[in-house]
C-alpha cells in the first residue's frame, strides 16, 4: 500500500487504490469483499497502515455464507424422511425468541437447518421442521428435530415418559459428588431466578438430574485463586429449562461460563468465553419403526482448550 495511505480509513483506501466511489468502497467492505493481509476486513473505519496488503475479490462470498457453510458441513449427523439430528454450536440459538432483528433470526438453528434440507433434497421453499428438543444458545451438541407431523408427536412422547436418552459433559466449579439432583423446578425461587420451589412444595415442574464425576481439575493448593473444578456426565430424566445449570448451582458448583446462576456462589470462578455444557449424547427410538438411535458428539474445540487448560497444573505437577 502507498506511503502516503497510511492511517487513512479504510474507505477512502479502497476508493482510491480502486477508483471508485465512497459508496462502492463502503459496499465492497461491508460484502466482505476487501482483504487486508490474509483476512477479510468489514469495517469501513478500520486505519491501514503503510505496508499492509489490501485485495480487492469481486466474487469473494459474504462473511455470513462463509460462517454459514461451514456450520452446515458440521451440522447434520443424521437426516432420513422422519427426524434430523443436528450438532449444534455454541453461540447459536435453537430457534428465534421474538425480539431478534431478520438477519439474527435467519441465522438461527432451525432456519440453518431448513436450508441444509431443502437444499440437499431440492426443495423449494422452507423444508418442513418441527422442534422436539432445544438447547441454550451458549450450549452445543446433539439434539433431534422432527421431519413430520407424525414423528414430533412420537418424539415429544418419548420425553413425556422419559424414554430419550441425554446425557451432556460439563465443567462445573468445585468437586461435585456422584449424585441425583430432584426438585420441582418454578419461574421464580423468590429472588427473580428461576429455580427450585421451597422443599415440601410441590408447585412447578419435577427435574431430574443424575451427575456421575469423571475428572476432578486444579484444586485450591494448585494456584492462588484456584477453586477445583470437575468434569461431569449429566444424565437428564427429565428435561426443563436450564435444569442442568440450576440444580449444580443450588448444590454449590455453578457450571464454567455460568453469568446468571451463580448469584449466591462465592468461590473462585474459572473463567471462559461461554457456558460449558456440551450434550454429547442422545438416543431415542425411531419413530417410523422403532428402531433404536444412539449418537454421540465429542466436546467442540473450545470446551477442550479450557479443558486442556485446567489439566496443566496436574501435568506440570507430574513432571
Amino acid at each position: 500500500m502507498p506511503a502516503e495511505l497510511d492511517r487513512r480509513p479504510l474507505d477512502g483506501a479502497v476508493r482510491a487504490l480502486a477508483a471508485v466511489s465512497w459508496s462502492d468502497a463502503r459496499r465492497l467492505i461491508e460484502t466482505g469483499k476487501v482483504l487486508v493481509g490474509s483476512a477479510v476486513a468489514t469495517s469501513a473505519r478500520r486505519r491501514v497502515l503503510s505496508g499492509e496488503q489490501i485485495e480487492v475479490r469481486l466474487h469473494a462470498p459474504r462473511p455470513e455464507t462463509v460462517r454459514r457453510r461451514k456450520l452446515e458441513g458440521e451440522l447434520v449427523v443424521y437426516a432420513d424422511a422422519s427426524v434430523v439430528v443436528v450438532n449444534k454450536p455454541a453461540g447459536v440459538s435453537t430457534i428465534p425468541y421474538g425480539d431478534e432483528d431478520p438477519a439474527e433470526q435467519a441465522a438461527t438453528l432451525d432456519a440453518l437447518v431448513r436450508e441444509v434440507l431443502a437444499r440437499r433434497d431440492r426443495l423449494r421453499g422452507r423444508a418442513p421442521l418441527g422442534v422436539v428438543q432445544r438447547l441454550d444458545k451458549g450450549t452445543s451438541g446433539l439434539l433431534v428435530f422432527a421431519r413430520t407431523l407424525a414423528a414430533k408427536k412420537h418424539l415429544a412422547q418419548q420425553l413425556r415418559v422419559r424414554a430419550m436418552h441425554r446425557q451432556y459433559l460439563a465443567l462445573a466449579h468445585g468437586a461435585v459428588p456422584r449424585g441425583t439432583y430432584r426438585s420441582y423446578l418454578v419461574e421464580d425461587r423468590g429472588d427473580g431466578l428461576r429455580g427450585s420451589a421451597r422443599e415440601g412444595r410441590r408447585e412447578g415442574q419435577l427435574a431430574v438430574t443424575h451427575v456421575e464425576p469423571i475428572e476432578v481439575l486444579r484444586g485450591p493448593q494448585e494456584g492462588a485463586g484456584a477453586g477445583g473444578v470437575t468434569l461431569v456426565a449429566c444424565r437428564l430424566e427429565t428435561g426443563r429449562t436450564h435444569q442442568i445449570r440450576i440444580h449444580l448451582a443450588e448444590a454449590g458448583h455453578p457450571l464454567v461460563g455460568e453469568t446468571v446462576y451463580v448469584r449466591d456462589y462465592r468461590g473462585a470462578r474459572i473463567p471462559a468465553a461461554r457456558l460449558m455444557l456440551h450434550a454429547a449424547e442422545l438416543g431415542f427410538d425411531h419413530p417410523a419403526d422403532d428402531r433404536p438411535m444412539r449418537f454421540q458428539a465429542p466436546p467442540p474445540p473450545d470446551f477442550d482448550d479450557v479443558l486442556d487448560r485446567l489439566r496443566e497444573p496436574q501435568r506440570k505437577g507430574a513432571t
